[in-house]
């Protein structure tokens, strides 16, 4: 049997090798997120810190992986065979929900989903051998609950402090700075600089370095012993030397917030190493001990080996590091993380990443409300002064940036030195959550949540926040299955699993390819928000109209023909997927109003008076002929649901064929506007006028039919609905038509 343990090892590895390549893609968020949001440096700059980082702390890390020896289980009560359930069992769900979570775009924990999955798959076998044992053993003597408590409580404690300090910390350096800071540096920039930097030292020293192979007991209470000496030197040192390098025209900002995204990944891959590679290796500890006992057996010898710590040798962690910097590199996944929290924290108006919740907006509510009460008691002459801190016209922005260096550098610094607090307070501080959360806050108290966007906003951070406890519940839930499954369903258990991580895996590389696709931004829009000048600007929303309009259109003529087909078929599952796909029509097109909406105040006041009403009469005839087709299939989906009657062949009949000129009609539309010529518009139009007297000779003959009770009336009015409704999308159509030509044409 070893040659098949030692084949189930191998695979842990494998595994490993993939978890650290989602893991990294999901945690570079903790550390890219205020560089490439301030713009601190190229892209190419910025990612080569980071993996500079990340390959030294995953070099220095000590390795010792012991929340995945006896964090959560206590091996002494567990068989070989069991630990080797759980471990594979937690692997396989750890790379399948981490790259779930990467294909979102949402952050998460991997400290918590590694946790919870090891609490669940144990929790699963520590049952099965309570009722094996009869009493002999009690859940406390199997499980070590603390961590799991400690990481829930590490949760809330990590939204709370960093939210809250995020947002004090950063109106105070507002204030100091103000938007236009380089007004300001002269006066502050040195001590600033300087508590910065030290700060990020201080977080390197504690929590990067703290369990690092060179850190021996007599580094660790030489630094225990002098940590003041080491703060005070530091923080006089560097604060001359910020000075200095502003009086040499050096960005002092810059400077640390590249240093602190140096030291966030060191200390990302120092630290989080164990949830990625923790799990194999002390599968391999295992095995290690199986086979130094021959007369054992994997079903006899007791894990009490696991109880110890071990030194991972440095190949290991030396290999982690080269596919962590790769994974960060060249995962396109990590970038899309990144872009979530980036666009909950920007400084400008734009397009939303979210929609709005009810919880949102009674948050944002209460706390306008809440505000409105302490402005009012603040004298107004010190409102003034505070509104003068914050004029955005003044803002100081690099290309594009999501904000200024200003929010950036407190961003880097505060989480570092928030989670060096916790960590030497004990705390279990999460990196995800405490980064995250300072972002979030730093955004608020810098009025990037205006009225217009913090509804969109507070349900975006409502939602990561959701996420991070899904993870916990989905990672206790299928670590228990998958433990228990391998348990019982041994080796053709383990296939089974094996082969549905990797189909998993498969279908959210396609469907997250197919997202993307479908998501790719216009690269018109980009150009549309910064135009040289207000005739470039109405050229390009003119680009913009017609490219939108082209995808409505398009969508329109198949989701109506399918949506017939479908009823006249009797297709249930066509139906629902049509109407799916119709809602997800619809929210895209208020998207496409929105940034039209945000290109027009670009265009010149007399521009923008006349071609801005063309562009939103357009907007909503398109609009209408999306609504009017879920009005047809809303009432076909209802009718096939209930297996009611279908529609008589004569009916069927006779909608088909002026359902196809629809359809027809419909992609000519597409086709002038694409293209730009309406000279065969009166043509197109009379022919709309054709098809919707048809359709009214259809209603009238449907009357009768009625009237004459020779048809069912359910029947009857769900076709009298389709027939109305096409008639709209005819008419609206040939609006759309009209107003387009007025708004693509010069007067």
């Amino acid at each position: 049997m070893e040659p098949f343990y030692l084949a189930i090892i191998i695979f842990l590895f494998i595994l490993a090798i993939f978890d650290l390549s989602v893991g990294v893609s999901n945690d570079a968020v903790n550390f890219l997120n205020s560089s490439i949001g301030a713009k601190a440096a190229s892209f190419k700059t910025i990612l080569i810190i980071a993996a500079a980082g990340i390959m030294v702390g995953a070099s220095l890390s000590n390795g010792m992986m012991d929340i995945a020896r006896h964090g959560i289980f206590q091996p002494q009560h567990f068989y070989f065979e069991e630990i080797l359930c759980i471990l594979l069992s937690v692997m396989i769900v750890d790379v399948v929900l981490l790259d779930i979570f990467n294909s979102l775009g949402m952050p998460t924990s991997t400290t918590v989903s590694l946790v919870f999955e090891l609490l669940g798959g144990t929790f699963a076998l520590a049952l099965i051998k309570i009722i094996g044992s009869n009493g002999m053993f009690s859940l406390g003597e199997l499980i070590n609950t603390d961590k799991a408590l400690a990481v829930i409580l590490g949760i809330f404690t990590s939204v709370a402090i960093a939210f809250f300090f995020g947002s004090l910390v950063q109106y105070i350096a507002r204030i100091i700075f103000s938007f236009n800071y380089k007004r300001n540096m002269r006066y502050f920039i040195g001590l600033f600089g300087g508590i910065a930097i030290t700060s990020i030292i201080y977080f390197m020293l504690i929590k990067g370095l703290k369990d690092s192979s060179f850190m021996t007991p007599d580094n660790k209470e030489f630094i225990y012993n002098h940590t003041s000496q080491i703060v005070w030197g530091s923080l006089v040192f560097f604060t001359i030397l910020m000075q200095v390098f502003y009086w040499m025209q050096i960005n002092v900002f810059k400077i640390v917030i590249l240093f602190g995204t140096f030291a966030l990944a060191l200390a990302f891959a120092g630290n989080d190493l164990v949830n990625f590679i923790g799990v194999p290796l002390a599968g391999y500890s295992s095995y290690l001990d199986l086979i130094s006992h021959p007369n054992a057996t994997p079903q006899t010898l007791l894990m009490t080996s696991l109880q110890s710590s071990a030194q991972t040798p440095w190949y290991f962690l030396v290999g982690s590091g080269i596919v962590m910097v790769l994974a960060l590199l060249f995962s396109k996944k990590a970038h899309n993380v990144v872009k979530t929290e980036l666009n909950l924290s920007r400084q400008a108006e734009g397009e939303e990443s979210f929609g709005t919740s009810p919880i949102a907006r009674i948050i944002v509510r209460s706390s306008n409300s809440i505000a409105s009460s302490v402005i009012s008691i603040v004298p107004p002459s010190i409102r003034k002064w505070i509104d003068t801190r914050f004029n955005r016209n003044e803002i100081i922005l690099e290309d594009n940036a999501a904000y200024d260096l200003v929010r950036a550098s407190v961003n880097v610094v505060l989480a570092g030195l928030l989670i060096a607090l916790g960590t030497s307070l004990k705390l279990p501080l999460s990196t995800t959550y405490v980064t995250f959360m300072v972002a979030m806050g730093s955004s608020l108290a810098d009025r990037a949540w205006g009225r217009e966007s913090a509804v969109y906003r507070v349900t975006g951070v409502l939602s990561v926040i959701g996420g991070w406890f899904v993870t916990a519940g989905i990672a206790f839930f299928a670590g228990a299955i998958a433990s228990v499954t391998i348990y019982f369903g041994g080796a053709f258990a383990i296939v089974i699993l094996i082969c549905l991580a990797i189909f998993i895996l498969i279908k959210s590389q396609i469907m997250y390819k197919k997202k993307l696709a479908k998501n790719e931004r216009n690269p018109i829009i980009d150009r549309l928000m910064n135009p040289q000048n207000s005739h470039e600007a109405l050229c390009l929303l003119r680009e913009y109209s017609k490219a939108e309009l082209k995808v409505i259109l398009e969508f329109a003529a198949i989701s109506y023909t399918k949506t017939i087909n479908a009823f006249m078929s009797e297709d249930y599952r066509g139906l629902r997927k049509s109407m799916n796909h119709l809602e997800d029509e619809k929210r895209y097109i208020k998207q496409v109003k929105r940034i039209g909406t945000l290109a027009i105040s670009r265009l010149d006041p007399n521009v923008a008076l006349e071609k801005g009403l063309y562009y939103f009469q357009g907007n909503d005839f398109a609009s209408e002929i999306i609504y009017s087709i879920i009005r047809i299939c809303d009432p076909c989906l209802e009718h096939t649901d209930n297996n009611f009657n279908p529609l008589k062949p004569e009916q069927k009949k006779e909608f088909c064929e002026i359902s196809n000129d629809i359809k027809i009609f419909l992609e000519d539309c597409n086709r002038i506007i694409t293209e730009n010529t309406y000279n065969d518009m009166s043509n197109i139009i009379a022919r709309s006028n054709v098809i919707i007297n048809q359709l009214a000779s259809l209603k009238k003959d449907e009357l009768k039919r009625i009237q004459g009770h020779s048809n069912n009336i359910k029947i009857g009015m769900v076709y009298l609905t389709i027939i109305q409704e096409a008639q709209n999308v005819m008419s609206y159509a040939a609006n759309l038509l009209k107003v387009s030509k007025k708004f693509q044409t010069e007067n």
